[in-house]
């Protein structure tokens, strides 16, 4: 066992542990080094501080690359868009990942063409016969009248766990935040167990401006009505990740991940990233650096 002493872990160990240290902060992380003043995470499974990555297209190897190092971090696989139809081995890499313990899901544009081919019934035979216990429902590419929309949530979330997105991939199409609110409280009350803010995997429509800026006046405004711990914003850019965790702490649920940005996100998620370095640290170890 580690030997304690005022604040100070001595470790005996050659691998990574899971502790707590001693402090104002309590965390549980993997940890290779002792480090005071980090931020708390919410460990697996977790509620909320969500990390919610992008397959697009990983191979089998790459898969099991990707999880021998970050497993502990992703909390959910979403193959992304329809990818998950075209894919090779597709049985043997949905298992690879429950094998780590992490699930996985259909994007939602996969939903959207069943449901525009009216073979709903047939998509949902495909999830049963996957195995899997998430389905995102979405209309970001065709339009659902949304008492439909939310009839679908309300129907599949009897079976399996629902993610909906809110937020239209055309970047044409803003919509103003009395509109995400009414959208997202009525998803939640249909049955989601959380909504999805549109972003796309490039970050540039929805919650975004073209640029990729953050909508903050929208962002703000549906903070006032929607709990931040039901809402998974897609964030694939570092920036966009940066404000969420400067605006709502360690613990956001984000999504739309790279795999390769997976561990980078997590070092940020604890201030041990230039990005977020001062964020965590307490007033008098703030004040120390700035005296220096």
């Amino acid at each position: 066992m580690p030997l304690i002493y005022e604040g100070t872990v001595h470790f005996c160990y050659q691998y990574p542990l899971t502790i707590s240290l001693p402090g104002k902060s309590r965390n549980h992380h993997i940890m290779n080094f002792p480090l005071t003043n980090l931020p708390e995470r919410t460990s697996k499974p977790r509620q909320h501080g969500y990390t919610m990555v992008m397959d697009k297209g990983m191979g089998l190897e790459g898969v099991k690359d990707f999880l021998s190092v970050a497993a502990p971090f992703v909390d959910i696989v979403k193959l992304g868009f329809g990818t998950s139809h075209v894919t090779q081995h597709l049985r043997e890499k949905i298992e690879i990942y429950r094998a780590h313990g992490v699930p996985v899901y259909f994007g939602g544009t996969l939903f959207e063409a069943f449901l525009v081919r009216n073979q709903v019934d047939d998509y949902l035979n495909v999830i049963k016969d996957y195995g899997i216990e998430y389905v995102e429902v979405s209309d970001g590419s065709i339009t659902i009248p949304h008492v439909e929309k939310c009839g679908y949530i309300e129907k599949i979330a009897k079976h399996v766990t629902v993610l909906s997105e809110v937020g239209s991939k055309d970047a044409t199409h803003i919509m103003p935040p009395y509109k995400w609110i009414e959208l997202m409280r009525a998803e939640l009350e249909a049955g989601s167990t959380y909504v999805i803010a549109e972003a796309r995997e490039a970050g540039n429509v929805g919650i975004y401006r073209g640029s990729g800026e953050v909508r903050e006046g929208l962002v703000q405004e549906i903070l006032t009505q929607i709990p931040y711990e039901q809402i998974i914003w897609e964030a694939p850019q570092k920036a966009q990740q940066v404000y969420f965790l400067e605006l709502l702490g360690a613990n956001v649920n984000l999504g739309n991940i790279a795999p390769a940005e997976v561990i980078p996100l997590e070092s940020m998620r604890v201030g041990l990233r230039g990005d977020t370095f001062y964020l965590f640290l307490d007033k008098e170890l703030k004040e120390k650096t700035k005296n220096q």
